[in-house]
C-alpha cells in the first residue's frame, strides 16, 4: 500500500476519484433532500405532466395550436420561438455590429462620431430597458383604423406589424430553416477538409451545389406547408376594424427583435473595430499597390481578416446574445423561458421544468459554440501559413 502511494499516477488517480466522488456525493445527498421535501410536501416527481392540457393558449407559435396544448407541445413551441428570435436578432445584430464597426475606423470624422455615439448610447442602457422602451413605441403607433398602408402593403399599427407573407405553415418555414442550417455545417464541415485538396474550379462549383440544394430544400418545405385553398402570396388589406392577409408581426416579438439587435450590435461593433485596429496597414497598402478598388480591398482583405481576428469573441457573444432572448417574458413573449414559468406555475413540477430549461438552454447554446467554432477552425491560419 505505502508502495502504491509513493507512485504519482496512483496518487493523481485517486485523488480524481475522490474529487468525482464528492461531486456524486453532493448530487445524490441533494437529490435525497429534494425528494424527501417532495414526499413531505405530497408532491409527484416525473415527467408524465408533459401529456396533460395545459388549458392556456401562447400569444405567439409558429404552428397552429389551441388551448388544448400539452405542456410538451408548449415547450416545443417556446424552443421554437427562441430559435426564431435567435435566429433573426443574431444575424441583424452582426449586420449592424460590421456596420458601426466600418464606421469607427473608416477614417471619416462624421461616420466616426455617429459610430461612437452610437455604441456609447446602446451598449450603457440596460438591455430590459431599451426592450420597455421599443415596446412602449410600438403600442403607441396609431390603431388599425387609423393606419394607412405604406407601399401598398406594409401597415404599421399598435397590434402589430402587418407586411406580405406566404400563405404556409410557421413549421414549414421553421423547418425550412433548419435545413438550410444543416447545408451550412455541410460546408463547414467539407472546407476544411475536402476543398482546400482538390481544384479550385472543382471545389467552386460543388459549394454552388450544396447553396443550390440549400435552397431547393427551403423551398420545397414552404411548398409542402403551403396552406390549402389559398394564393401562395398574401397582402394585408384593411377590413372592418383590423387587417386581414399577410403577416402580422406582434409588437411583443418586434420590441425583442429591436432590442436584442440594437444591444447586441453595439457590442459586436466594438469586436469588430478592434479586429480592423488589428489588421496590419501594410496589407491594405499591398491592395492598393496592385490596384484594387477600396470595396475589394474592404471585402476581400480587410474583412476576412478581421472576422479571422476576431471569431473567437464573436462566438462568446453569440451565446450571450441567444440567452438574452430570454428578456422576453417581461414583455408576455411566448419564448422558452416565459413557457418554462407558466408551466411551474401551472403544473407545479418545478425540479423537472427547470431541468429542462437549463438543458434545454446547453444543448442549444453548445450547439451554436459548436457550429461557431467549426467555423473558426476552417478559416483560422494553420501553422505552414504566414501569419499577419
Amino acid at each position: 500500500m505505502v508502495a502504491l502511494l509513493k507512485n504519482r499516477h496512483v496518487r493523481d488517480g485517486a485523488l480524481q476519484a475522490l474529487f468525482v466522488g464528492s461531486i456524486l456525493a453532493v448530487l445524490a445527498a441533494l437529490a435525497i433532500t429534494a425528494k424527501t421535501n417532495m414526499d413531505a410536501q405530497g408532491l409527484t416527481g416525473g415527467f408524465a405532466f408533459l401529456e396533460r392540457a395545459t388549458g392556456w393558449r401562447v400569444g405567439f407559435s409558429l404552428i397552429e395550436t389551441d388551448a388544448t396544448l400539452t405542456y410538451a407541445e408548449a415547450i416545443l413551441i417556446g424552443v421554437m420561438n427562441s430559435l426564431f428570435l435567435g435566429a433573426i436578432t443574431l444575424p441583424l445584430a452582426t449586420v449592424i455590429g460590421i456596420t458601426v464597426g466600418v464606421m469607427r475606423t473608416s477614417g471619416n470624422g462624421m461616420a466616426e462620431l455617429l459610430g461612437a455615439i452610437y455604441v456609447e448610447t446602446f451598449r450603457n442602457i440596460p438591455m430590459i430597458l431599451q426592450l420597455l422602451f421599443w415596446y412602449t413605441v410600438l403600442l403607441a403607433m396609431p390603431s388599425p383604423r387609423e393606419a394607412e398602408l405604406l407601399l401598398g402593403s406594409v401597415a404599421l399599427t399598435g397590434r402589430g406589424f402587418y407586411v406580405p407573407g406566404l400563405n404556409v405553415t410557421g413549421g414549414s418555414v421553421f423547418a425550412g430553416f433548419v435545413w438550410i442550417a444543416l447545408m451550412i455545417a455541410v460546408i463547414v464541415r467539407l472546407t476544411p477538409r475536402r476543398w482546400r485538396n482538390i481544384d479550385t474550379t472543382r471545389a467552386r462549383h460543388e459549394k454552388r451545389a450544396v447553396w443550390l440544394l440549400a435552397l431547393l430544400g427551403f423551398v420545397v418545405a414552404l411548398w409542402l406547408g403551403r396552406i390549402s385553398n389559398t394564393t401562395l402570396t398574401s397582402i394585408p388589406e384593411a377590413k372592418g376594424l383590423n387587417f386581414k392577409g399577410g403577416v402580422r408581426i406582434s409588437p411583443e416579438l418586434m420590441a425583442c427583435i429591436l432590442a436584442i439587435s440594437i444591444y447586441g450590435g453595439s457590442y459586436i461593433a466594438e469586436i469588430i473595430r478592434a479586429g480592423f485596429n488589428a489588421i496590419p496597414k501594410g496589407q491594405s497598402e499591398a491592395g492598393k499597390a496592385l490596384g484594387l478598388s477600396v470595396w475589394h480591398i474592404f471585402s476581400r482583405i480587410r474583412l476576412p481578416l478581421a472576422i479571422r481576428i476576431v471569431m473567437p469573441t464573436l462566438i462568446n457573444q453569440y451565446v450571450w446574445l441567444f440567452k438574452a432572448t430570454t428578456v422576453g417574458i417581461a414583455v408576455s413573449f411566448t419564448d422558452f423561458f416565459m413557457v418554462i414559468s407558466t408551466s411551474i406555475n401551472q403544473a407545479g413540477q418545478t425540479m423537472e421544468l427547470i431541468f429542462m430549461l437549463m438543458g434545454g438552454f446547453l444543448i442549444i447554446n453548445y450547439s451554436i459554440a459548436w457550429v461557431l467554432n467549426r467555423v473558426n477552425d476552417a478559416i483560422k491560419l494553420k501553422g505552414t501559413q504566414l501569419r499577419i
